[in-house]
């Protein structure tokens, strides 16, 4: 990525815009979704809490220390998902993923800030650190 252009640098302000300024960030009170994941190879952590009901994520909050970008996709995440159903919410996982491995991607969805980070692609290290929410969202849905 070239450090002038004008879109990575627009990606990066958004990136550190989500990282100074989290959205969604604290723990909900009477959620039926509680996950717990870390990153061990960088030593990021989420801790995500969700309520789904009838169906429909109502709420979501994230706590959690980590790199930029491991934070600014969990903000990124909760702002995207909140008031999605279930199976929208899955769907927008499997999109990110493809998208954050340099995959094909479903891009008939408007992803908003989350299309800041498809530059993490090119740093596979740092994969990870841009999908541990996800995971956490995946794991605690299909647990639910």
């Amino acid at each position: 990525m070239s450090s002038n252009h004008p879109l990575d640098q627009l990606y990066r302000q958004v990136i550190m815009d989500h990282y100074k300024n989290p959205r969604n960030r604290g723990v909900l009170e009477g959620t039926n979704v509680d996950i717990n994941m870390n990153n061990p190879t960088c030593g990021d952590r989420i801790h995500l809490t969700m309520k789904v009901e009838d169906g429909k994520i109502a709420d979501v909050k994230f706590e959690g220390e980590g790199c930029s970008i491991s934070m600014s996709s969990a903000s990124m995440m909760t702002q995207a998902i909140k008031g999605k159903n279930v199976e929208e919410a899955l769907r927008l996982a499997h999109i990110f993923s493809d998208m954050i491995q340099g995959k094909e991607y479903d891009d008939s969805l408007d992803l908003g800030d989350i299309e800041a980070l498809q530059g993490v692609s090119k740093f596979p290290a740092r994969i990870k650190c841009a999908t541990l929410a996800w995971k956490a969202l995946e794991k605690g849905l299909h647990d639910h």
